[in-house]
């Protein structure tokens, strides 16, 4: 194994989240016409790689799936601290679940050879689901820390905590590892996360950063295209609908007893014909 620690970011490009647009009248986003972003659990994740690659040497791979507009979040890496970065884009991913998804992506990494160690954010803010790091160490057949928060690199074993219900848990593993960075991890650094497009010199510097970032597809990381797409996702949505409008009215109860409080808000939910209200306590 070359010197340092050789580690792989999964990063993914979401809609953005401050944006109104791109949400179909059923209640669906339209990733077509969405604005989008970088996910912004996975810069979490990256901070962490960074904050390892710095401490003990090595190489930081981001890896995206995705059309090829989602190249954007990989250069938005590659300019925060990443080495390299790699799309997986291929039109057969389309409509891919998270079991699709983490299949996809576990071909990806083994593609990438000899990692030590796999960073993931929690979840996406599209899906909100956390099943595809957890999904992908299984499929690797390697241990998992979960909502980590505090790690410790000695030779090849991570000792970490994470966050569970009521505390924290120790865990002590061998590399190779999936880490799923909480948020309370590390520290951002925002001012680094600007995006790459803003500025005549980040054009330019986007053409220098062309010979760090490659494109693969399904038959290059040697994925069987009928274990993604929709024909490999076992997952069916059958309905999706809207449960609220942005901008929405919010009643706020405070300065009462508290169970003053909550009789005002029963009496509130009672009154809705929805049953659906947003309140504040």
């Amino acid at each position: 194994m070359s010197d340092g620690l050789r580690m792989a970011v999964l990063i993914k490009q979401v809609p953005d989240t401050s944006s109104a647009t791109g949400v179909n009248p059923d209640g669906t986003v339209d990733r077509a016409r969405a604005k989008k972003m970088i996910n912004p659990f996975d810069k979490f994740a990256l901070q962490k790689a960074i904050e390892v690659r710095n401490a003990r040497g090595g190489e930081i791979f981001v890896i995206s799936m995705g059309p090829p507009p989602a190249i954007a979040v990989l250069h938005e890496a590659l300019e925060y601290g990443a080495d390299k970065g790699y799309l997986l884009g291929d039109r057969r991913l389309a409509a891919s679940d998270t079991l699709a998804t983490a299949y996809a992506l576990y071909k990806a990494v083994l593609y990438l050879k000899d990692i030590d160690i796999i960073f993931t954010g929690l979840q996406t803010t599209d899906g909100d689901t956390a099943q595809t790091g957890p999904q992908i160490a299984e499929r690797m057949g390697v241990p998992q820390i979960s909502y980590c928060e505090t790690m410790e690199i000695e030779g090849k074993t991570v000792k970490a905590t994470r966050i569970i219900d009521g505390g924290v848990q120790r865990l002590e593993v061998e590399m190779p590892v999936l880490i799923t960075v909480a948020n309370s991890a590390v520290k951002l650094e925002h001012k680094r996360f600007a995006n790459v497009y803003k500025t005549k010199q980040a054009l330019r510097d986007k053409d220098a950063l062309a010979d760090k970032i490659f494109t693969v597809d399904l038959d290059e990381v040697e994925a069987d295209a009928t274990r993604v797409g929709l024909v490999g996702s076992p997952t069916v949505v059958g309905k999706t609908w809207k449960i609220g409008e942005k901008g929405g009215s919010c009643k706020v109860f405070k300065g009462a007893a508290p169970k003053h409080e909550v009789e005002l808000l029963v009496d509130e939910i009672s009154k809705d014909e929805r049953g659906v209200m947003e309140f504040v306590l």
